[in-house]
């Protein structure tokens, strides 16, 4: 079995390193399927479970709820345990959470199984390119990362089109249960070829409350959102409500005053880093409503399969693998404000689009004049924003910080997509039984679409009012920085995490517990590192 002799030294033209990257990105991309594949399985998961839309809301937000409010903690319990064991960890626990899934009874068994899948996914999801970043040889780290994205984009746009396929043949059960033949291969290639790492400086507290109470706030927000529609302003949604808003307040004073927070104040300092995160909680609370909605309405009201739904989505996905490599290299070029301006609208453009899709849209007439002009400007506009956000937010705080700013980033965008799946029914009028009437879904469709556009509309316009339209640095140092390693970019509930920097020097804030600086990396001394930290997958 390696042990930590091995790390930093592996080779991609090596055996080992072959093996490296196929664990690394069979486990990231048991993460990334589900999160892309779940919403084309939602209508027959309600028909088969009996349930309302409420459950099927509950089903795409239970797991979002426990990744975004742990996915902080991953990485830099990874740095203290030992990346490869907390990796190992994730992929067998969501692959047992996965199990869950596959055999639950009911719906609430589901949503439970749904949320542990989370927990296993903020394990996984940051360690898989810590991995990576910790076992290459410095020369071959970049073609490693580059390796490791570009097969996970691969997965990323054959996900939806798998997903599809089960759940129209052997059933919905098996979008979860095709998790445990991934796992079975990924964890004995880990623990037999991967060599351990973890971080000697890595110690202090982690900020379990602060964890907590973020988690504990999303959750009574999220619950308040869904179950007004059905129980009215009740004492329970009210309560839920106040009771989400106070522990929000108290998470932010809580981790002002605490010495090593997961969510230090500070980096917040930069405008630029904080117009960023505020252009990414509107895309992907746009992005997050649309692709939940969407699934269903060309299933139950354009008619499509689940294969014909994910297929038909597919060109969004592909479009962003091929072009987000060079999006990026342009908006380097030109500046961050003029994509982030453009490619909400243009984003917008599609959404709205969107509401042409209906009964007629299922023929292959349909789907060329309503739903192909729809996600394909969705996705030029999502390949014209997503590289030059993620650049931005790097370029937006120190090197030492990188890491930390990528995570908060992505942390963000899920936080968003939940919230949106939480109210957009609710917002637009949507019943409980919604999903099982098409025209009173085609209705509310046509009323959430143009909020989703909106979203992305004030997005564009905080971008061209706060966002630097100067160009790359022209230093070398500088602008390596703010360029971001993981080019490849399919998923769309988030940015993509990214790993830290090599050589940054660490400053005394504080990180997730024990000075976090991204979703891999944790000192409480403030001391220098070699550059191993990780990011993880975009899932």
């Amino acid at each position: 079995m390696p042990d930590a002799a091995g790390t930093g030294a592996v080779r991609v033209a090596s055996a080992t390193g072959r093996r490296v990257v196929l664990t690394t990105v069979l486990g990231s991309s048991m993460a990334m399927l589900d999160s892309t594949v779940i919403n084309v399985a939602l209508p027959r998961i309600g028909e088969d479970l009996g349930t309302g839309l409420a459950a099927l809301q509950w089903t795409v937000n239970a797991y979002m709820l426990t990744l975004a409010g742990l996915i902080l903690l991953g990485g830099a319990l990874g740095d203290r345990y030992g990346r490869r064991r907390v990796f190992v960890v994730g992929v067998v626990w969501f692959a047992a959470a996965s199990v869950l899934c596959g055999l639950a009874p009911n719906a609430a068994v589901l949503i439970a199984a749904r949320a542990l899948q989370g927990v296993g996914g903020a394990l996984l999801t940051p360690g898989s390119l810590a991995l990576i970043q910790a076992t290459f040889h410095p020369d071959d780290r970049a073609r490693a990362v580059g390796l490791w994205s570009g097969f996970g984009g691969v997965g990323a746009a054959v996900g939806p089109f798998v997903g599809g396929w089960l759940v129209d043949g052997p059933g919905w059960r098996w979008v979860f249960l095709l998790n445990v033949p991934i796992a079975a291969v990924c964890v004995p290639v880990a623990l037999r070829h991967v060599p351990e790492s973890r971080d000697p400086g890595a110690h202090g507290r982690f900020d379990v409350l602060g964890a907590v109470l973020g988690a504990l706030a999303l959750a009574l927000v999220t619950y308040a959102l869904i179950e007004a529609p059905g129980q009215g302003a009740s004492g329970a949604v009210v309560g839920a409500a106040v009771g989400g808003v106070l522990l929000g307040v108290l998470f932010v004073r809580v981790e002002r005053g605490r010495e090593n927070p997961m969510l230090p104040s500070s980096v917040f300092a930069s405008r630029q880093f904080t117009a960023v995160n505020v252009i990414t909680l509107c895309v992907y609370a746009a992005l997050g409503g649309f692709f939940f909605l969407s699934a269903i309405q060309l299933q139950v009201v354009a008619g499509y399969s689940a294969l014909g739904a994910g297929t038909a989505l597919l060109p969004t996905t592909v479009l962003m693998l091929l072009f987000s490599a060079a999006s990026g290299e342009l908006g380097r070029r030109i500046g961050p404000r003029l994509p982030l301006t453009v490619g909400p609208l243009v984003a917008a453009a599609g959404m709205l689009l969107m509401t042409r899709v209906g009964p007629g849209s299922a023929s292959v007439s349909g789907y060329l004049t309503d739903v192909l002009p729809a996600v394909g400007l969705l996705g030029v506009g999502l390949v014209t924003l997503v590289a030059p956000l993620t650049a931005t937010v790097l370029a937006s705080v120190d090197t030492a910080r990188a890491g930390l700013a990528s995570g908060i980033n992505n942390a963000a965008a899920r936080a968003a997509g939940l919230i949106a799946v939480a109210a957009l029914p609710l917002l637009t009028g949507m019943g409980p039984e919604a999903y099982r009437d098409a025209d009173e879904f085609a209705a509310t469709f046509r009323r959430a679409m143009p909020m989703c556009a909106g979203l992305l509309v004030l997005g564009a316009v905080i971008a061209w009012a706060a966002v630097s339209g100067r160009p790359a640095p022209a230093d070398e140092e500088e602008a390596e920085h703010a360029r971001p390693e993981c080019t490849v970019h399919c998923g769309v509930a988030a940015p993509p995490l990214e790993p830290e920097r090599e050589g940054a020097e660490r400053e005394g804030a504080g990180r997730a517990g024990s000075e976090w600086e991204g979703p891999g990396g944790s000192h409480a001394d403030g001391s220098g590192r070699d550059g191993s930290g990780g990011g993880g997958s975009g899932a």
